[in-house]
């Protein structure tokens, strides 16, 4: 059995512009879930995520990218026109955030939850991320229902 690496803390900023190094370089990069805002796809401190470059992007994938105000998010893509990029977390009921297609610096392909790996491109995935979508309306009772039958826990 292959040992985990280290585990280190580094400050958001340093962490995220060593991810974007690495994602250019072509390496894939494992990230730790903070936050919320993607719950209940991907929860804080539950879950982890594989990230890695991809030069195709479409409306449902999950990406690793900075707003136009310069903060990094990891959201999902919920329009694309042209070159500008609507985001938004699966745990949001309207906060958007607005990019273009060059600030997206990898896709999630991976979300690891209790040691087991659920793909993100998979026809299932995609199914219920696009079934999300369209509950957005309903988002704020479903919403309240998840955190009733699975409270988050915040480390």
């Amino acid at each position: 059995m292959k040992p985990e690496p280290p585990h280190i803390l580094l400050p958001n900023k340093e962490l995220l512009d060593e991810a974007v190094y690495q994602l250019h370089q072509g390496h894939k990069i494992k990230l730790q879930a903070k936050g919320n805002s993607m719950y209940p796809f991907i929860a804080n401190g539950r879950d982890a995520v594989i990230v890695q470059k991809n030069t195709r992007i479409r409306t449902g994938d999950i990406v690793l990218a900075q707003s136009e105000e310069g903060r990094f998010v990891l959201h999902r893509i919920y329009r694309i026109r042209d070159n500008q990029l609507t985001l938004m977390g699966d745990g949001n009921l309207q906060a958007q955030e607005n990019s273009r297609k060059e600030l997206v610096y990898g896709t999630v392909t991976e979300i690891i939850r209790n040691g087991r790996s659920i793909d993100c491109t998979s026809p299932t995935e995609r199914c219920k991320a696009w079934i999300w979508r369209k509950l957005l309306p309903f988002r704020r009772y479903l919403l309240a229902a998840c955190r009733i039958i699975n409270p988050i826990h915040n480390p």
